[in-house]
């Protein structure tokens, strides 16, 4: 399958160019290698770890939450290589998107280079976002937060998470993995590389902390609303190149920037600094889920304040580039209009002049012809 228009110059196989152009292509084949696997017997174990989910826990028949919840896992080694697969599929989703939504969208907007660069990153962040959005909300749902708030700050004991809930969890650092590999294949300028790389190493740094300390139901809350704010924050991008609803857009955005990253620091104020507040645990267990030790607390704590300060300031500081870049152009526009309108002006007034000269040398002609 192609996800890419070739070019009429053919690159060398294996090329710097030729990666880029086929990357999609590529990983295809290389996805398509685990998948054929399970149709050999002496492969099928190999493969079926990469696709999927590992470390299953036996469900006891008498237990009520298990019974609730069906089957039951916790984390290991082999989880790594269900990540990388599905890290495959993202890159492949991505230039899907690329190739036949975000590519056909810019050849009809007809944008500059720069524009198109963050287009297509509000585009993929954006379709990103709404997903996540609505599958951690399902998920919340699915596994009873709502009734049960406690789950926020207690882990199902011994320490396990239900299929839906490892499955969200894989698919977000699959995901979030993936993006080193897109700065090359999607041609990231070096000067926006080491930006690109702390947003990246934010995210994966906290959904990881949640996944290992159990803490899955507090991380998968947070990450919905910090991903909804976050959706908002691009949707006005994109709407800052339609030119249109800009400002409701921007106001809208700012709202409900502002009450997301509260609520997110209040909900992990609560959650930490009260409830695991207790007593401390002398034997913790990450294994377990038992984690209610004062070191746990404070680096769970800080990370979250750490997280909103930082894109607070980031996403503050891309807006305010954002408003000096329309003031300049709004400037550039006045200037060239008063520029036109005082040429104009000039040649009207030129013509004007040129036509009473005339009018005053042809008086005499006329007295001279009727003498």
């Amino acid at each position: 399958m192609g996800f890419r228009k070739k070019s009429s110059r053919n690159p060398p196989v294996l090329s710097h160019e030729f990666i880029l152009q086929n990357h999609a292509d590529l990983v295809s084949c290389v996805g398509m290698f685990f998948v054929l696997g399970l149709m050999f017997e002496g492969t099928a174990e190999a493969s079926i770890v990469f696709l999927t989910l590992q470390h299953g826990v036996a469900v006891p028949a008498a237990g009520e939450h298990a019974a609730a919840a069906g089957s039951l896992y916790r984390y290991g080694a082999k989880d790594l290589a269900t990540i990388f697969f599905y890290m495959l599929v993202a890159i492949i989703l991505h230039a899907t998107i690329q190739e036949y939504v975000l590519d056909r969208i810019n050849r009809r907007m007809q944008f500059t280079k720069a524009r198109q660069s963050k287009f297509n990153a509000s585009g993929q962040f954006g379709v990103f976002y709404l997903v996540s959005c609505v599958w951690g909300a399902l998920v919340l749902v699915s596994e009873n937060c709502l009734a049960e708030p406690a789950l926020l700050w207690r882990a199902p004991p011994p320490g396990v998470m239900t299929f839906h809930m490892k499955f969200f969890y894989i698919s977000q650092l699959a995901y979030w993995f993936h993006a080193f590999p897109e700065l090359y294949f999607q041609k990231t300028k070096k000067q926006d590389v080491p930006g690109q790389l702390v947003y990246i190493g934010l995210h994966l740094f906290h959904i990881t902390a949640a996944y290992l300390l159990y803490l899955n139901h507090l991380g998968l809350l947070l990450l919905v609303l910090h991903y909804f704010v976050e959706l908002l924050s691009h949707m006005c991008g994109l709407l800052h190149f339609s030119d249109e609803e800009y400002q409701k857009g921007v106001s809208l955005w700012a709202v409900v920037f502002i009450l997301g990253r509260l609520l997110t620091l209040i909900v992990s104020v609560l959650t930490v600094g009260v409830h695991l507040a207790g007593s401390h645990s002398r034997n913790p267990d990450s294994g377990t889920g038992n984690v209610n030790v004062l070191a746990a607390k404070i680096a769970v704590l800080s990370s979250s304040c750490t997280i909103q300060a930082y894109i607070t300031w980031n996403l503050i500081t891309l807006w305010f580039q954002r408003w000096i870049e329309d003031s300049n152009l709004q400037a550039l526009f006045m200037k060239k209009k008063r520029s036109i309108t005082k040429g104009k002006a000039s040649k009207k007034g030129t013509e004007n002049g040129v036509e009473t000269s005339h009018r005053v040398d042809s008086a005499p002609k006329r007295k001279e012809k009727s003498s």
